[in-house]
């Protein structure tokens, strides 16, 4: 089948949906420098600002996908939702999905959409889905689970065009891989420049021996700020963000060997589950906000395996 990639970043759900035969027909991207490694790594540029794309130039296509700006719903955010202007991008996919009535709307945000304004917001989106002829079935899902040492909560929204007769939709179950923080790390030599020189460092614990599936906090700077938290590589990472501050900014920080540091891009692409020849084109701080902003892959590859049981032709 054929989908088109809105929001397209740098291409998580393309990634996924390729990886099992589908055939992307149509992208979108306003950020200029998201658009140039999503270039590098799929050979086009994809169509500027969804706002000011009408709907009728866009391909026929089966699956509608999203990750639309989840900047109004996030806890780290003002949580406007709707009042915020990205917030209404939802809108767009809407009138989009409403003028081609694709099979699928595969859409993913952050996991306190579910319950910004009490639940106000979802339920204002799955009835515009219903509305427009879909069964719309929702959950939240931690990569942690999947495979990935990457702590990352996401609500992943389906909805299936009510001609199919999909009446029940299971999400795919945790995996619960052996995996931690310290299987994908770089040697040290490769990361010597994400290396935080702080003197206002405590610790409660740092000889952790047992591997966890979760982030395994060691540690404080300064006052211990979202950025300012230090864990250990024998558990996960911390939830990749676009927009964190601290001295961990970004991505968390972490007593690698001994010494203190945030994680390089390489090892962000690695907790984001995307492949090891994924090209990086771009400055580590363009990096850091493409890779927090982007999709883990291998909770995608267990929702499409999921979506191919139903054989929609």
């Amino acid at each position: 089948m054929n989908f088109i990639d809105l929001f397209a970043g740098i291409g998580g759900f393309r990634i996924a949906l390729e990886k099992q035969k589908y055939n992307c027909v149509f992208s979108s991207e306003i950020d200029k420098y998201a658009s140039l490694t999503y270039k590098e790594n799929f050979g086009e540029v994809p169509h500027g600002d969804i706002t000011k794309i009408d709907e009728k130039d866009i391909p026929e296509h089966d699956i509608i996908c999203a990750g639309f700006p989840c900047q109004p719903f996030s806890i780290s955010g003002k949580q406007k939702g709707f009042e915020d202007s990205r917030g209404t991008l939802f809108f767009d996919v809407a009138r989009i999905i409403n003028y081609h009535k694709p099979k699928i709307v595969f859409l993913e945000n952050v996991a306190n959409l579910k319950r910004h304004l009490d639940g106000e917001t979802i339920n204002t989106m799955i009835k515009i889905l219903e509305s427009m002829g879909y069964n719309v079935y929702h959950d939240i899902l931690n990569a942690s689970d999947f495979g990935v040492p990457q702590s990352r909560k996401r609500i992943y929204i389906l909805g299936f065009r009510k001609d199919l007769n999909i009446k029940k939709f299971k999400f795919p179950t945790a995996i619960k891989k052996d995996v931690a923080l310290e299987d994908v790390l770089l040697v040290d030599e490769k990361t010597k420049d994400y290396i935080i020189n702080r003197k206002d460092v405590t610790f409660k614990d740092i000889n952790v021996t047992k591997r966890e599936l979760k982030p395994i906090r060691i540690g404080t700077i300064n006052k211990g700020g979202q950025g300012d938290r230090i864990y250990s590589p024998k558990g996960h990472a911390i939830t990749l963000s676009a927009q964190g501050g601290g001295s961990g900014s970004k991505t968390g920080a972490y007593l690698i060997n001994g010494k203190l540091r945030k994680l390089s891009p390489y090892e962000c692409r690695a907790i984001q589950g995307f492949p090891e020849d994924f090209k990086i084109p771009v400055s580590d701080s363009q990096a850091w906000k493409q890779f927090g902003n982007t999709v883990a892959i291998p909770v995608l590859d267990s929702i499409i395996k999921e979506i191919n049981k139903l054989n929609i032709k």
